[in-house]
């Protein structure tokens, strides 16, 4: 009994193990939690703050006072509809053809090529290699080759395929191409960790059962590597939608392609408008935090939140 009795008192409980613990659990989460005020809370806050402000009654231009202007939001959204709408069709379509180029090659490399793993990493080195590469620089390479005088257009224009006078630069055309081709590496690496996991006897059993290559695909395939199209929707879409170099004039926008990105950085560092820039850019973010909350969810992936 003596011996019962002090085990039952020497043993440590599971609450008394928690409650050591918890300190130092708080304590190494202390870096992150500081990082995470310094750099995200408090500038978010500060843009809220700054979104609501009016222009100093005896102030020079770019000098500003808090009056919490509910009106700026209905003044940016009247003025800039069209860019705002533009942004998200743009944003659109730059995730839809990254999806139908990605998918291919990340099944390719994720299913087809898994026996031979000295091309399944050369594809993956290809697949990884622009991001060697400035992101300016290879929009700046793509503007040379989209030139009126380059050997692109000249020959499109010799064989009538454009028009004498027409343009390639400045148009939707160019700006979406831009978006889509330096965000693909986001789709692609996400669709293929999802397709490289994906167990190919589920593909052979649906052929064992008589269903035809395409009702695999849509049936099997589709469902297994949802994960990765959502994920690599969501990480094309959300920086597509903020973009600013593409639709730059200086790149491969003009005049009539300018998105929220280009309206963001004309009202903070050309007009000072710093309001209206800090309107847009809280309303760019609830817009996205709507359409992605929504699509996650239709999607059936709401972990991935």
């Amino acid at each position: 009994m003596a011996f019962a009795a002090f085990s039952t008192t020497a043993a440590p409980t599971s609450a008394d193990s928690a409650k050591r613990k918890s300190p130092v659990a708080l304590l190494l989460l202390l870096p992150g939690l500081l990082y995470l005020v310094l750099f995200f809370l408090a500038p978010l806050v500060s843009l809220l703050l700054t979104s609501f402000k009016v222009p100093a009654e005896f102030g020079d231009i770019g000098e500003f006072s808090y009056a919490f202007r509910w009106e700026n939001y209905t003044d940016v959204i009247t003025a800039y509809w069209p860019h705002i709408l533009r942004s998200f069709g743009y944003a659109l379509a730059a995730t839809f053809f990254a999806l139908i180029i990605s998918y291919p090659l990340a099944y390719f490399i994720g299913v087809k090529a898994r026996r031979w793993p000295l091309i399944q990493s050369l594809a993956l080195v290809m697949v990884v290699a622009p991001f060697f590469i400035s992101f300016l620089l290879r929009t700046l390479a793509w503007k040379q080759i989209f030139a009126d005088e380059s050997f692109l257009v000249t020959s499109l224009k010799a064989v009538s395929l454009l028009a004498p006078d027409a343009h390639v630069t400045g148009t939707a055309f160019s700006v979406i191409f831009g978006l889509t081709y330096n965000f693909i590496p986001f789709m692609t690496l996400p669709l293929y960790t999802t397709l490289e996991r994906l167990d190919v006897r589920y593909l052979e059993a649906g052929s064992d059962l008589y269903a035809s290559p395409f009702h695999v695909f849509r049936k099997v395939t589709i469902p297994l590597s949802m994960p990765g199209i959502v994920a690599g929707t969501l990480l094309t879409f959300i920086p597509a939608a903020g973009d600013y170099i593409n639709a730059s004039r200086e790149f491969l926008g003009g005049t009539g392609t300018q998105m929220m990105g280009n309206v963001i950085e004309a009202n903070f560092l050309v007009l000072q408008n710093f309001p209206a820039g800090a309107a847009l850019s809280i309303i760019l973010m609830a817009v996205i935090l709507v359409m992605v909350s929504f699509y996650v969810k239709k999607s059936g992936t709401e972990d991935l939140l």
